[in-house]
């Protein structure tokens, strides 16, 4: 435990932060298995689920959660699950 104050408050939100990133990511892990299921069973809101998972993928990469590049690869396989889910 720091014996420095400031250090301490950095305890305190690095807590904080690591509480609010985990909300995030556990968000964006249940929409995309909610897109990939959908898109599985052909469904009619298949294509707002999809919406809906580029949209928090796009808000994970913005708050660097996740890497540019793996953002821009799940929204390319949403995209393509969407394609055949149409097809």
């Amino acid at each position: 435990m720091p014996n420095i104050k400031s250090a301490k408050k950095r305890v305190k939100v690095i807590a904080t932060k690591t509480a609010q990133n985990k909300t995030v990511k556990s968000n964006l892990k249940t929409v995309l298995k909610n897109a990939d299921a959908a898109c599985a069973a052909k469904a009619d809101n298949s294509e707002a689920a999809i919406r809906l998972a580029m949209k928090k993928v796009d808000q994970a990469a913005a708050k660097n959660l996740i890497h540019k590049n793996a953002a821009a690869r799940k929204k390319s396989q949403l995209a393509k699950k969407l394609n055949a889910a149409k097809a």
